[in-house]
């Protein structure tokens, strides 16, 4: 065991287990190919998977919608901002904040532990795919 301190939330075993599952969920569902990211508290990438045939910006994408959930603590595609405003959280995020359908919490009841993010379908489909792997982790915990 190591003395380094570790920031509490979502192991990478977790973190793996949401990402296959969500890449399951788009294969059940016949979504096309997607990304997936899978960010811890701080913002940070643990997991990072794209389907074969999926577009190489959907990776970033993934990772934005994420982040973007964890900083507004809901679903980034309940958002709900002007157009100047987003611009202004854009920059100051450098462009890592993406308010639409795709990036979910992932808790333990009221806790963060972190955050996922989809990207490469259609913006539910994308929040579909994670959302239920969220669900079907929480439920196999």
């Amino acid at each position: 065991m190591s003395d380094t301190p570790r920031i509490p939330g979502l192991t990478l075993a977790d973190a793996d287990w949401l990402v296959h599952a969500a890449l399951a969920v788009r294969a059940e569902r016949g979504f096309p190919p997607l990304a997936v990211a899978v960010v811890d508290v701080a913002g940070e990438v643990i997991v990072l998977r794209r389907d074969d045939g999926g577009m190489p910006m959907t990776s970033r994408i993934a990772v934005a919608k994420a982040r973007t959930a964890l900083l507004a603590l809901k679903p980034s595609g309940a958002i709900d901002l002007p157009g100047g405003i987003v611009d202004s959280i854009q920059h100051l995020y450098g462009g890592d904040f993406v308010p639409r359908a795709g990036g979910v919490l992932v808790t333990d009841g009221e806790l963060i532990l972190g955050a996922a993010g989809a990207s490469g379908a259609h913006g539910l489909e994308d929040e579909e795919a994670v959302q239920t792997a969220v669900r079907r982790w929480q439920e196999n915990r």
